[in-house]
């Protein structure tokens, strides 16, 4: 029987009607993940029309070439853009906490033809037309981070873990930086902390993880990793990993996605970061890259070529995208962001809502968004390759699962979350954008005798969840 059936099964003819029909036939939809954009696409840009490949791929010349003033945005473009874009911008950049830069390479992938609806535009160039009213909740320094800082640059807020920023500048700067109290220059809406390059300031921080032994795990941040030298790389690398406390070390750079090119034609860095890696693997300590892929169209062959070059040199590479409105708020987006980050060997890692910073109301989306989203995009993929979706409480709390609240009202937008393990009895409380609330909710935040009453109400009704919850438990 078996040997008829097997010769059944080889019959050319009936192939097709012995394999069982689980799923239909993969569409190139399916596999729209592996493709990324090719070849010079940056000649369509004036200013690049005559660069070659050899001159795009120095990190040098994107640094030097970085869109820093209105006037610049307009000699590179010229006239592919709407003429009343510019003058939207000017105004922008003038309203903006944060300094801009955005490099070639970003300018390259942004479409021009709708720069307003345009996912890359949106993140880096502000434009006076699209911004809102911050909601009256927000603070500069959202996530408290000063105020959990024994040293300066130094936040130590979860038990075994802190946050060091030894330097204050970007390749790029994001308008939805969380620090924007202290990253990148003054600008005409934000005087900022100073936390330049200073060794008795990293000094003061080495000998404050030192004196921690509770502390394990140290991001490296700022600023970003990308714009310490490779001999300041490997100083802090392995200070670091000399201290026998600490197991786990974290680079943390968005240059692999806004400027792959220095993965590419930096090799200096590149074996910097590599020579601490083997130290620490030397050691069974963990060092990796976290970096910040936002949206599908930030890869190109180009990051893949630079992911390539890390995994090979036995880098691994974690991303942290933050969910922003007209950006990645679809489940779609968020799906095909997922699986290109996966393909190209860089582990989805979390995914943030967007933090409570000055002038990006019109970024941010609402908590329930953020849940519809999570919900759409877990399935799609691997487990380990689907990112958590979190809330960084504001206040302190740290990251919390978004859908974790302990009440969560659409109406006013207010979601409390708590944070046993990091400050006990405290509640933290996030406010979804008002434009994205129901009339009545909109209705009383416009009223501003009604804030401390919202407020209230969200506290009471935190608490009497807590309440009914413990004594649920106790019978």
């Amino acid at each position: 029987m078996r040997e008829m059936e097997s010769s059944q099964a080889a019959s050319p003819g009936e192939e097709s009607n012995l394999i069982p029909a689980l799923k239909p036939p993969v569409s190139s939809e399916d596999l729209k993940h592996r493709s990324v954009v090719e070849g010079e696409f940056w000649r369509k840009i004036p200013a690049y029309a005559d660069v070659d490949t050899e001159t795009f791929l120095d990190h040098n010349w994107q640094a030097r070439n970085s869109i820093t003033k209105p006037r610049k945005l307009l000699e590179t473009l010229q006239d592919i853009a709407p003429a009343d874009f510019y003058e939207d911008v000017a105004q922008g950049f003038a309203r903006s906490p944060m300094s801009v830069r955005v490099s070639p390479y970003l300018m390259s992938l942004i479409n021009w033809d709708d720069p307003y609806l345009d996912p890359l535009r949106i993140q880096f160039i502000p434009v006076a037309s699209r911004l809102m009213a911050d909601h009256p909740m927000l603070v500069l320094d959202s996530l408290a981070e000063q105020s959990d800082a024994p040293v300066p640059g130094l936040t130590h807020r979860y038990v075994d873990k802190a946050l060091f920023l030894p330097l204050n500048t970007c390749p790029v700067y994001c308008r939805f930086c969380t620090r924007s109290y202290a990253i990148g220059p003054d600008t005409e809406q934000v005087e900022k902390a100073s936390l330049r390059i200073n060794m008795e300031r990293w000094a003061q921080a080495f000998d404050y993880i030192r004196s921690r032994p509770e502390i394990e795990d140290i991001v490296v941040s700022g600023g970003d990793a990308y714009q310490l030298r490779p001999e300041q790389i490997e100083s802090i690398g392995m200070t670091l990993l000399e201290m026998p406390n600490i197991r786990r070390l974290r680079f943390a750079t968005k240059g692999i996605a806004i400027m792959p090119q220095k993965i590419l034609t930096h090799p200096e860095w590149v074996e910097a970061i590599g020579r601490v890696v083997d130290k620490g693997r030397a050691r069974s300590k963990e060092v990796v890259i976290h970096t910040h892929f936002n949206h599908p169209n930030e890869f190109t062959w180009i990051s893949r070529e630079a992911t390539d070059k890390l995994m090979t040199r036995g880098i691994i590479v974690r991303n942290q995208s933050v969910m922003q409105r007209g950006v990645n708020d679809t489940v779609e987006t968020m799906r095909l962001l997922v699986r290109r980050l996966g393909y190209f060997n860089v582990h989805p890692y979390y995914v943030y809502t967007h933090d409570m910073v000055k002038g990006v109301e019109d970024l941010r989306a609402s908590i329930a968004q953020a849940v519809e989203v999570e919900k759409g995009v877990r399935g799609s993929t691997a487990g380990f390759n689907t990112p958590t979706f979190v809330c960084d409480a504001p206040g302190g709390g740290g990251k919390r699962d978004v859908h974790s609240y302990e009440i969560y009202d659409p109406a006013t937008g207010v979601a409390v979350y708590t944070a046993p393990a990091v400050k006990p009895g405290a509640h933290f409380m996030y406010f979804d954008p008002i434009h994205t609330l129901p009339e009545d909710g909109q209705e009383r935040w416009r009223d501003e005798a009604q804030h401390p009453l919202i407020i209230n109400e969200a506290l009471e009704k935190a608490r009497d969840a807590a309440a009914s919850m413990s004594s649920h438990r106790a019978r």
